[in-house]
C-alpha cells in the first residue's frame, strides 16, 4: 500500500495505487480528475509558478522519505525515554504511583523527564502542563560564549519566495537533542503512541477539563497507520446550555462522542502567514480573555519544528453558557485543525472534507500541485473558504486560480478572505464568527465523532475502539442495558437483594450492634433481632441473581485484564445514559435540593436520587456474599456448599485497576461488615508483602468538591459532575514506587471519600447516623481532609465525630480546606482568617459539646484537635474554575493550591505526624471495632 507521506508525488503522476489509500474514490475517477485539471492547468496563461514536478531526483527522495520518518519516530521515542513502552504499553496505574517526584514542583532537565512532568502537570489539572521548557544542570555562566554566539547568527527567517538548498532545508529539521527543547505536539503524540486505551482516555480527559485541543487523528509516521481516537474521547462528557426554537432552555449533560453538531475544519495549503491555531482561539474565545486552546506558533516553544506530529488532527467545541454577552455561538460547534500543510496529508484533508460543513484554507499560493488536489474534490458538498494573505502570495496566478476553481468547488468571491497585517484582527475575527454562525443556521451537515469514526473507517484509518477486546466487552454491556427501560423498575425486579429485605437486614444488624454497647441488654431481645437477622439473610440467599447480574458477574471474570477494564468502562457510560436523573437548574445544588426533597427520617429514603451505576451490581454480589457468609457463621450452610466465596477477588481485581469500590453501602448507610472484611482479606493475599497501609479520608457535604479535590490531587475516579453522585462512601487504592515506600513508611495509601455520607443533618435519625458513619471513617483514618464551602460551615456530624473520637485517644492528622464555589480567584487568606476556627465557640459547637458530655472544658472544634494555625491546619482554596463555564478553564490557582495541599499530606505522611500506618489485618480488626 502506499504511504500518505508519498502519496501527493502519486497524485501528481497519476499513478493508479492511490485508490488504496483512499479506498472509497475509484482510481480511475481520481486519475480522470487530475488528467482534466493538468489540461486546464496548460491552458492557463502565465505559468510562471517556477514549480516543477517528476524528475527521477526527487522521486528517489520521495521513495527514501518513509525511512527517513521511522528512524524519527523511533529517535524521538528514544529521546523522551518512551522505546521501553512500545510492546507493553505505559498504563493509567503507572502513572499515578507516588514517587519522591510527587512531593516537589520540579522542573524537567532532561527529555525523558517531559512525559512525566506532563502527566504529573495533567494530573494536577495545571494550565502550564504543556510547557516543555527543561532547566539544564550546567549553569548559565558556564555555557561558552562562542556557542551562544553561533546560536544567535543561526537565527533567521526563512522567507518562503526565496529558493533554499536542500541540505539547507534539512539542516532546519534536525532531531532534537538533549539540549534541545521539544515541540510540545511531538511530546503529546509521542505519549499517546506509548500509552494503552485506559491512560489515553484519562489524558483526553484531563486535557479536556484543560481546555486543551483533543487528538482525533494521531499520525503514526513509523508505520502510516494513522488511528481515529474514538475510545479515547468517550470519557469526555461536556454541559451546556440547550435553547428550543420554542419553550424554555436548560443545561444539557452529554458524550462529545454521541452529539451531532455543525463541525468546522482549518488546514493550510503550502505555506501560510496566517496562523490556523491564533485563529482558531480567537473564534472560541469571545471578550478580552483569550484562551490557547490550540497550541500556536507564539507560545513558548510553538516555533519549535515537529518532528512526529505533523498529520495530526485536533479537535476542540464551543459549549454556550445561556449568556450572550459570553457565547460566540447560540448552539454547540466542533473546530477540527490540521497539523501541516494538506499536500503532505492528503488522507487527513480528505476525511476532513468528508465529516465537516465547512473547510477554512489558509494559503499564500496556490500552485499547480495544490490546484490539481482541490480540483479532485469538485464532487464535494462541503462548503470551502480561502483566507489568503497578499504581502507573500503571487496575487495574479492565486487569482487565476482561484476563478478556475469557482465553478469547481461551488464557491463565489464572499468565499474568498484577505488577511493582512493591517487587518483589524477583531474585526476579521467578527467576520469569520459570522460566516460559521451563517453555515450552521443554514441546512449543513452536523456530525458526532461516532459519525466521523464510520468515515474514517471508509478511508482506511484504524478505529482505536476496533478491538476485539472493546467489542466483545461493549456486546455484553448492551445486553445487560437494553433491557434497562427503567432506573427505578429495574433496581427494584432485577437487584432484589437490595430492596426492602436488605434495608430491614441493615437495620436489624444496626439494632444488635448498638445493643452490644447497652450495659445487661435483655438477652431475649438480643436472641429475638438475632432470629430475625438470620430469616431476612435466608430470605437473600434463597434467591438467584438475575440474569443481568450473572450477565455483569461473567463481564468482570473475564480472563483477559483488557476486556474487563473495557467492560466496566462501557457499563458506566451505558448505565449514565439509560439510567440518568433528572436535570437540575443550573442555580441548584445538592445544598438547595435537600429541603425540596422532604426532611422524612425514614432511613431507606434518600435524601436525593441516586443514579443506576457499576456500584449498583457490585453491591448486590456484596448482598449475595453478606447473606451467604451469615449462614456459614451461623451453622445454617455448610461451607462446601457456598457458591459466592469468590466475589471479593474479582471486586479486588477491579480495585487494583482503579475502580473505587464501596465502603459504606449507600442504599442502606451501613457497613457491610463480612463483604469489606473479604475484599480486605483478598486486598492482603495481592499485595503480598507490600501491605503497610496509610489511610487518608475526605469529609464534607455533597457540593463542597471534596471529591475533583481528590481526583486532581491523585488522579483518583471518585464520582463527579452535575448528575447527583452515589451516596456510599467509597475506596481507591493508591502505590507508592517500591523505591519510595521506606521513605515514605507505607507501600500504598488508602482514599476513602465519604460521597454523600454526611447531608448537614442536624437532628434526627438519620443524623445519629451520619455521626456513626462520620466516626468510622475518622476512626479508619490516619489523615483527614475536611472539605468546608463557606467559613463556618462545619457539618454538625463532623463536629460529633471528633468529640466521640477525642475520648478514644485516636485523632488522625486533618486538614481542614475552605473551597470557593464562585469564579474567579480567591484573595489570599488573612491571618484572621486562618484562625477562625479558634475563636469563640458557635451555638452549633456548644450544643455538640453539651450533647457529648464535654461540659465547659470545650472552647471550639480547633481547640479539641490541638490546631496551631501556623502549621497549616487550614487551607483556602481558589476557584476551580477560571471565567464561566462550559468553556472555562480549570484556574491555574487551584491547581497550585491542591499542589501544595498534596505536598504538606505527604510530608504529614513520611514525618510520622498521621499516626501509625496500618498493616491491612489492623484495618480489618478497626471496621469490626468501629
Amino acid at each position: 500500500m502506499a504511504s500518505p507521506g508519498i502519496e501527493v508525488e502519486l497524485l501528481v503522476k497519476g499513478h493508479s495505487d492511490l485508490g488504496e489509500v483512499t479506498p472509497e474514490i475509484k482510481a480511475s475517477e481520481r486519475e480522470t480528475a487530475v488528467a482534466i485539471a493538468d489540461l486546464e492547468w496548460r491552458e492557463m496563461e502565465g505559468d510562471d509558478c517556477g514549480f516543477h514536478y517528476g524528475d527521477g531526483t526527487n522521486e528517489a527522495q520521495d521513495n527514501d522519505f518513509p525511512t527517513v520518518e521511522r528512524s524519527r519516530l523511533q529517535e524521538m521515542l528514544s529521546l523522551l525515554g518512551l522505546e521501553t513502552y512500545q510492546v507493553q504499553k505505559l498504563s493509567l496505574q503507572d502513572s499515578l504511583q507516588i514517587s519522591f517526584d510527587s512531593m516537589k514542583n520540579w522542573a524537567p532537565q532532561l527529555p525523558k523527564d517531559l512525559p512525566w512532568h506532563f502527566l504529573r502537570k495533567l494530573q494536577a489539572l495545571n494550565s502550564e502542563a504543556r510547557n516543555t521548557t527543561m532547566v539544564l544542570d550546567l549553569p548559565l555562566d558556564t555555557r561558552p560564549a562562542e556557542k551562544e554566539s553561533q546560536m544567535e547568527e543561526e537565527m533567521m527567517y526563512w522567507d518562503p519566495a526565496e529558493d533554499i538548498a536542500a541540505d539547507d532545508i534539512y539542516s532546519f529539521s534536525e532531531l532534537p537533542t538533549p539540549d534541545t527543547p521539544v515541540n510540545p505536539l511531538d511530546l503529546l503524540c509521542a505519549l499517546l503512541l506509548s500509552a494503552d486505551s485506559f491512560l489515553q482516555q484519562e489524558v483526553m480527559l484531563k486535557m479536556s477539563l484543560c481546555q486543551f485541543a483533543l487528538p482525533l487523528v494521531l499520525p503514526d509516521s513509523e508505520n502510516h497507520y494513522h488511528t481515529f481516537l474514538l475510545w479515547a474521547l468517550r470519557g469526555v462528557v461536556r454541559t451546556w446550555w440547550s435553547q428550543p426554537p420554542r419553550g424554555l432552555g436548560s443545561f444539557r449533560e452529554d458524550s462529545v462522542v454521541l452529539s451531532r453538531v455543525p463541525t468546522f475544519a482549518f488546514v493550510r495549503m503550502d505555506v501560510s502567514s496566517n496562523s490556523k491555531s491564533q485563529l482558531l482561539n480567537a473564534i472560541l474565545s469571545l471578550g478580552c480573555w483569550q484562551w490557547d486552546c490550540f497550541w500556536h506558533r507564539d507560545l513558548n516553544l510553538g516555533t519549535n519544528p515537529r518532528e512526529i506530529a505533523d498529520g495530526l488532527v485536533e479537535i476542540s467545541w464551543f459549549f454556550p453558557s445561556g449568556r450572550e454577552d459570553l457565547d460566540a455561538f447560540p448552539e454547540p460547534m466542533a473546530f477540527l485543525n490540521l497539523r501541516g500543510d494538506i499536500g503532505s496529508h492528503w488522507l487527513q484533508f480528505k476525511f476532513l472534507t468528508e465529516v465537516s460543513s465547512a473547510v477554512f484554507i489558509l494559503t499564500d499560493n496556490i500552485s499547480k500541485k495544490e490546484y490539481k488536489l482541490l480540483y479532485s474534490l469538485k464532487e464535494s458538498t462541503t462548503k470551502y473558504y480561502f483566507i489568503l494573505s497578499p504581502y507573500r502570495g503571487k496575487r495574479n496566478t492565486n487569482l487565476r486560480f482561484l476563478n478556475r476553481l469557482i465553478p469547481v468547488l461551488k464557491i463565489d468571491h464572499s468565499h474568498v478572505l484577505v488577511k493582512v497585517s493591517s487587518t483589524d484582527s477583531e474585526s476579521f475575527v467578527k467576520r469569520i464568527r459570522a460566516i460559521v454562525g451563517s453555515v450552521a443556521r443554514s441546512p449543513c451537515r452536523r456530525v458526532s465523532v461516532e459519525d466521523m469514526a464510520h468515515a474514517a473507517r471508509k478511508l482506511g484509518l484504524r478505529v482505536d475502539e476496533d478491538c476485539e477486546d472493546c467489542q466483545k466487552a461493549k456486546d455484553r454491556m448492551e445486553r445487560i442495558t437494553r433491557k434497562i427501560k427503567d432506573a427505578d423498575a429495574y433496581r427494584r425486579d432485577e437487584l432484589r437483594l437490595q430492596g426492602d429485605t436488605g434495608r430491614k437486614a441493615a437495620q436489624v444488624e444496626r439494632e444488635f450492634c448498638q445493643l452490644q454497647w447497652t450495659p445487661d441488654p435483655p438477652e431475649k431481645h438480643r436472641a429475638e433481632l438475632r432470629r430475625r437477622f438470620l430469616e431476612l439473610r435466608m430470605q437473600q440467599n434463597g434467591q438467584e441473581p438475575a440474569l443481568g447480574v450473572q450477565e455483569f458477574i461473567a463481564g468482570i471474570s473475564s480472563p483477559s485484564p483488557g476486556e474487563r477494564q473495557y467492560f466496566l468502562r462501557w457499563m458506566e457510560w451505558g448505565l449514565a445514559r439509560v439510567g440518568q436523573p433528572w436535570l437540575r437548574q443550573p442555580s441548584e445544588t445538592l445544598l438547595t435540593l435537600r429541603p425540596k426533597l422532604g426532611g422524612t427520617s425514614d432511613l431507606s429514603e434518600p435524601l436525593w436520587p441516586e443514579p443506576l451505576g457499576v456500584e449498583h451490581f457490585l453491591r448486590e454480589m456484596g448482598q449475595l456474599y453478606e447473606a451467604e457468609s451469615c449462614l456459614v457463621e451461623a451453622g445454617r450452610l455448610p461451607a462446601s456448599q457456598r457458591r459466592f466465596a469468590h466475589f471479593p477477588g474479582l471486586a479486588v481485581e477491579l480495585l487494583l485497576t482503579g475502580l473505587p469500590l464501596e465502603l459504606v453501602d449507600g442504599g442502606t448507610l451501613s457497613v457491610p461488615v463480612r463483604w469489606v472484611t473479604g475484599l480486605l482479606k483478598e486486598l492482603h493475599i495481592h499485595l503480598d508483602r507490600r501491605s503497610r497501609l496509610v489511610v487518608l479520608s475526605s469529609l464534607g457535604v455533597p457540593g463542597t468538591g471534596k471529591s475533583t479535590l481528590l481526583n486532581t490531587m491523585f488522579g483518583l475516579r471518585f464520582a463527579t459532575g452535575r448528575s447527583c453522585s452515589p451516596r456510599g462512601a467509597f475506596m481507591q487504592l493508591i502505590t507508592v514506587a517500591e523505591g519510595f515506600s521506606q521513605d515514605l513508611g507505607c507501600d500504598h495509601i488508602l482514599v476513602i471519600d465519604s460521597g454523600g455520607l454526611v447531608g448537614g443533618a442536624s437532628a434526627g435519625d438519620r443524623f445519629e447516623l451520619e455521626v456513626s458513619l462520620a466516626t468510622l471513617l475518622l476512626g479508619l483514618s490516619n489523615v483527614t481532609v475536611v472539605s468546608l464551602a463557606e467559613t463556618k460551615d462545619i457539618p454538625p456530624a463532623i463536629v460529633h465525630a471528633f468529640l466521640r473520637l477525642e475520648k478514644t485517644g485516636h485523632m488522625p492528622n486533618y486538614q481542614f480546606v475552605y473551597q470557593s464555589l464562585h469564579d474567579g480567584a480567591v484573595p489570599s487568606p488573612k491571618p484572621r482568617d486562618r484562625r477562625q476556627l479558634l475563636d469563640p465557640p458557635s451555638d452549633l459547637s456548644r450544643a455538640a459539646a453539651q450533647m457529648e458530655k464535654q461540659g465547659g472544658g470545650f472552647r471550639t472544634l480547633a481547640g479539641l484537635a490541638f490546631c496551631d494555625p501556623e502549621r497549616q491546619h487550614i487551607w483556602h482554596i481558589p476557584a476551580l474554575w477560571h471565567g464561566a463555564p462550559p468553556m472555562a478553564a480549570v484556574s491555574l490557582g487551584y491547581s497550585e493550591a491542591i499542589f501544595e495541599l498534596k505536598r504538606c499530606l505527604l510530608e504529614n505522611i513520611r514525618n510520622g505526624l498521621s499516626n501509625q500506618n496500618k498493616n491491612i489485618q489492623q484495618l480489618i480488626e478497626l471496621v469490626r471495632r468501629l
